[in-house]
């Protein structure tokens, strides 16, 4: 199976920390199956090593390790600058709901209990990849004379550049891969700063009147619509 992110992106590489090797073999086989790049450590100190050697895209933390544990593993990740960014899919046995939370708190993105459907994996892979680096895909949008290239970071209105701030590009995108659909502000909030992060609401208003101060001295002003008491809207017609 080809990767499910165009060949300009790169290899996609996962890191799987993991200390019982069937399950070792079991992620990593699914996962090339899906087109992405795998490694696998056995313990937090070779998965460090493995990412100081080269960062992956993705992380996915195994929570009981000999010696430091995949939860500490995250906490040490989320403190550290060089892997701060680094998305974190937590992978255990633990699944009641006070074990969920706490990995969640230590900074993990995603929680999968044992035992788990591969393919299900795969596609939490994908998804958590996709709203991590939008800049992966390489679909043009348009709307009009609007353009929006993900893979170069670039919107172009007719043959002017709109020059915008990494959270506003990723508002404009979203919206405009949903055109005429109302996303309320929580929902947003979800889509591009994830489902647990600690973000007041109005945080989207204030990006919002970013996106249009860009866009509004060179395209028509009712591109990105408020519609009261449910929220915004891209407005492609």
């Amino acid at each position: 199976m080809t990767s499910p992110f165009p060949a300009s992106a790169g290899p996609i590489r996962i890191l799987v920390v993991e200390d019982e090797e069937p399950i070792q073999v079991l992620v990593q086989h699914n996962l090339e199956a899906a087109g992405f790049r795998v490694e696998v450590a056995g313990d937090a100190e070779t998965a460090l090593d493995r990412m100081a050697e080269e960062p992956p895209h993705l992380a996915i933390l195994d929570w009981m390790l000999p010696g430091m544990s995949g939860l500490d593993l995250c906490r040490h990740m989320r403190g550290e600058g060089a892997y701060r960014h680094i998305p974190v899919i937590m992978l255990t046995a633990k699944g009641e709901e006070e074990h969920r939370v706490r990995g969640l708190e230590m900074g993990a993105d995603d929680y999968l209990p044992k035992p788990f459907s591969p393919r299900e994996l795969a596609a939490r892979v994908t998804n958590l990849l996709r709203r991590s680096y939008p800049e992966l895909q390489e679909e043009v949008l348009t709307a009009g004379a609007l353009r929006l290239y993900p893979a170069q970071h670039r919107v172009l209105y007719g043959d002017r550049e709109i020059h915008l701030g990494p959270t506003e590009f990723r508002l404009l995108q979203f919206l405009m891969a949903h055109p005429g659909q109302v996303f309320e502000r929580g929902q947003l909030l979800d889509r591009l700063w994830g489902p647990y992060a600690e973000v007041e609401e109005r945080t989207v208003d204030v990006h919002i009147r970013r996106l249009r101060q860009a866009l509004d001295p060179v395209a028509p002003r009712d591109l990105v619509q408020t519609v009261r008491g449910a929220g915004y809207r891209f407005n492609a017609s």
